[in-house]
């Protein structure tokens, strides 16, 4: 396993306060249009964050990159956008869009 450094995020997601359902509705939203690996930190406070997150990324394509530092000792998590993940459900986005 790596150990090498996460790269500074282009977008960070704050989902602090929010279970990881309502989370991955705002990632969702956030991350369309971001270009293709683009690193991207996420708040998130739901004890469930360190489950869903990889495997949210696991179903769409995207990598997970894992827990990161933060200063504010904060849970941020951090992924790399794929250039060929598979798209979700804007209402959804625990289901891909059937091609």
């Amino acid at each position: 396993m790596s150990t090498a450094p996460v790269p500074a995020p282009a977008l960070t997601v704050d989902g602090t306060g929010m279970l990881c359902v309502t989370l991955l509705l705002r990632l969702r939203k956030e991350i369309d249009g971001a270009e293709p690996g683009a690193v991207v930190h996420v708040i998130a406070t739901d004890p469930a964050a360190p489950l869903d997150l990889p495997a949210w990324c696991h179903m769409t394509g995207h990598h997970y990159l894992g827990a990161v530092p933060d200063p504010a000792g904060r849970p941020v998590y951090a992924l790399r956008l794929a250039a060929d993940a598979r798209r979700t459900r804007p209402d959804a986005p625990w289901h891909t869009v059937d091609h």
